[in-house]
């Protein structure tokens, strides 16, 4: 029990690095909550990322896990944004397994040149678009949805995208920063979503719970999604303890990447062998850097030809 006023059912102990639906107790709202410490950390670590770069990659697998969580099938979550600013290109990877990965491109020159302290997303992705790709496994038809990038949070883009492709009335927030902890100072990263529940003859009107839901929405800080001493739950309760909330059992998130020598040696087979043959370094091998993990694979040409 979290009160007299509001349960927490069907729970098991919870920790970071978790995805957790819930349920606003008797109003038609129903939401997740993502929590990602070593995973988080994990990703951005293997990348010597600028502070904003890492933060907006942060913000893709906060939203890439929300999302993909809440898929009902095997397969693939793939959120992408690419634009005209700084940072072309931004992706975030969620497998149905729990597995979580992304990578960022970004001008280096270009980026030092803002003038915002702590550019958001439109800032540093400029005019482009929003992209959200389901993929299922056993060769069922690809998903795509695409929108314009909105506003200095992909939250905001992510919002758009459900308005126009699922026409769910939906509000996200995420949150990515640094925290100290006994190992030092760590990435962390945060998010929870809402969405309307339609109305039907059983449930009858909707329109002032989802009003009321959101205006309790709005009281999340980045600071509580973020903190690692609240727990899931304890936030949950903050936001809605005048209804109640039911939390689910939480999903675990993992830091994962797909890369293999195979796979390398595979994507390498698809170039013209002129090509491959410049590839090759002085060490008679060709050197590949997954952009995903940062893995480094030293080929013997044999293996591409």
């Amino acid at each position: 029990m979290l009160s007299e006023s509001a349960t927490v059912t069907d729970i098991r102990p919870l920790d970071d690095d978790l995805a957790a639906p819930f349920q606003i107790e008797g109003q038609p709202a129903r939401g997740r909550l993502v929590r990602l410490g070593s995973v988080i950390d994990d990703i951005l670590g293997r990348h010597d990322y600028p502070e904003p770069v890492a933060r907006l990659l942060g913000e893709a697998c906060a939203l890439a896990a929300l999302v993909g969580s809440s898929l009902k099938f095997e397969g693939r979550l793939i959120v992408q944004a690419q634009g005209d600013g700084p940072v072309n290109y931004v992706v975030a990877d969620y497998d149905t397994s729990g597995g979580l990965r992304g990578y960022c491109r970004f001008d280096a020159t270009r980026l030092a040149a803002l003038e915002a302290e702590r550019p958001g997303a439109s800032a540093l992705l400029g005019p482009g678009v929003f992209i959200m790709t389901i993929d299922p496994t056993g060769g069922k038809d690809r998903y795509q949805g695409v929108t314009a990038i909105s506003g200095e949070t992909l939250a905001l883009s992510a919002e758009e995208y459900f308005a126009q492709s699922e026409q769910v009335p939906t509000r996200v927030r995420l949150a990515v920063g640094q925290v100290h902890d006994a190992e030092g100072l760590r990435w962390r990263a945060g998010g929870m979503m809402i969405q309307n529940i339609a109305e039907d003859q059983a449930r009858g009107p909707t329109e002032e719970a989802w009003e009321r839901a959101q205006i309790l929405f709005a009281t999340l800080g980045q600071d509580e999604l973020l903190d690692p001493l609240v727990a899931p739950e304890t936030l949950l309760f903050r936001l809605f303890h005048e209804d109640g909330v039911r939390l689910f059992p939480a999903k675990p998130l993992t830091a994962f990447c797909r890369c293999t020598e195979d796979r390398v040696a595979g994507m390498l087979r698809a170039f013209p062998g002129a090509d491959i043959e410049a590839m090759i370094e002085e060490d008679g091998r060709i050197h590949v850097t997954c952009e995903y993990c940062s893995r480094e694979y030293a080929l013997d040409p044999g293996l591409v030809t």
